[in-house]
């Protein structure tokens, strides 16, 4: 993906106390999380299968894909619905944040600290007033994962 020179609108939210974002041209809606159903032999970050108003949509948890530590017990994940190729997924996120602007005199590749599973998921970063927020690639973040879903 290219960064463009432009202003750009993204979606944020949060993940284990850090701040992520997606492109909000990829966002379809953000919701609370309903009743999700197990999919037996689904691989791990696939939390469930989800009905949103008649539309099956795969949940894909993203500590998990992320290899994060999993969410405390009792803590009620947030939705954030994507636009994909092969019809929308959920992304599922400990919260949602707001709608950021940002432009590109912020923007900094992903940083070095960045490591594992989440280097390649993450775009870059921009550095805003008392946060460092990482965008994600939303392609390779479900990449692989709906395929075996349904």
């Amino acid at each position: 993906m290219s960064v463009t020179t432009s202003t750009r609108s993204l979606c944020t939210f949060w993940l284990a106390d850090h701040c992520y974002g997606v492109d909000v041209l990829d966002v379809q809606e953000v919701l609370m999380v309903h009743e999700l159903t197990r999919v037996p032999c689904a691989p791990p970050v696939v939390q469930g299968l989800m009905n949103l108003r008649g539309l099956i949509l795969t949940a894909i948890d993203l500590r998990r894909r992320m290899d994060l530590p999993e969410r405390d017990q009792g803590v009620t994940p947030s939705s954030i619905v994507i636009r994909a190729e092969d019809g929308p997924v959920s992304l599922l996120v400990d919260r949602i944040g707001d709608v950021v602007e940002v432009g590109p005199e912020t923007f900094e590749p992903a940083p070095d600290a960045t490591t594992g599973t989440a280097r390649d998921l993450v775009i870059g970063a921009y550095k805003l007033d008392g946060v460092l927020l990482l965008e994600l690639d939303t392609k390779r973040v479900i990449a692989d994962t709906t395929a075996s879903a349904v």
